[in-house]
């Protein structure tokens, strides 16, 4: 047992959890750890998408009433089925087009201008969004949401294939754009996460599985659940950071981290390429 691949995996782990639902883009993070851990290769790419199954497992405790509520009135309550379509709908095109545009924007986008660019972009988008916010809310909570709505908000999250722009910061900050409340945005992204990343959790194991042997079991599970432990702290964390605070402090932090992108892409630190 390769006791210091363990504790990587641990470190990974950490990074994914507390990285995957704030709006500053995992990718990003898991990329420049890894690379100072020396914890690369295609191996390692699968490894990244399947601990976010950890990560996801937070949301499902958090969200439990909610979820469990849903489940259990669906055959019978129109708000329960209202809500499970408004889920479906925004999940359906991310799905669509990763499928169809997945292998180009990896080819052709993951580099660290791209990435960079994203994050300081992105950032300049979310202090735009806040100040904006501060007036144009017309949905309070996500039972308040049409279909119309859900599938804008699956659109907007089709732009986290862009490395750098952060699911969580798609769907949250594109939902405030859209009209919805920093909570209910926020609520309706974590939602959204649990069959977007499960999904893409189980696709890239069949996809890449014969990369896969028994012998990485210990190291995958120790990222899993190092990641879920973490995640379900900045899940409850971020909740009720956001209360009582806006999302700006992570606004500037993408811009400072986009640069930090910039130097370690460009200094060779890191190699930004799949």
């Amino acid at each position: 047992m390769d006791v210091m691949l363990l504790l990587k995996a641990a470190v990974m782990g950490v990074v994914e959890g507390l990285t995957e639902f704030l709006p500053i883009s995992s990718t990003g993070h898991l990329i420049l750890a890894g690379a100072l851990l020396g914890f690369s290769g295609e191996k390692a790419k699968v490894f990244e998408i399947a601990i976010q199954t950890g990560a996801i497992l937070a949301v499902i405790i958090v969200y439990w009433q909610k979820i469990s509520t849903t489940l259990r009135t669906l055959p019978d309550s129109a708000d329960a089925q209202r809500f499970a379509l408004n889920v479906f709908i925004a999940f359906v095109p991310a799905v669509i087009l990763g499928l169809v545009f997945g292998k180009a924007i990896k080819a052709h986008l993951f580099n660290p201008a791209v990435v960079a660019s994203t994050f300081i972009v992105g950032g300049f988008i979310i202090l735009w969004a806040e100040r904006r916010q501060r007036f144009a809310v017309r949905i309070d909570a996500v039972e308040e949401m049409r279909w119309q709505d859900a599938l804008k908000v699956g659109l907007v999250q089709c732009l986290a294939m862009i490395p750098g722009t952060s699911r969580s910061g798609a769907t949250i900050i594109g939902g405030m754009l859209l009209g919805m409340s920093r909570k209910a945005a926020t609520d309706f992204s974590f939602y959204l996460a649990i069959p977007t990343l499960i999904g893409a959790g189980a696709y890239s194991l069949i996809k890449d599985r014969y990369l896969l042997s028994w012998s990485d079991v210990p190291v995958f599970s120790v990222g899993l659940v190092v990641s879920w432990l973490s995640a379900w702290v900045c899940v409850r964390w971020l909740l009720r950071f956001i209360s009582t605070h806006s999302f700006e402090v992570f606004a500037w932090y993408r811009i400072v981290f986009g640069f930090v992108v910039l130097a370690t892409g460009y200094s060779g630190l890191v190699v930004w390429s799949e």
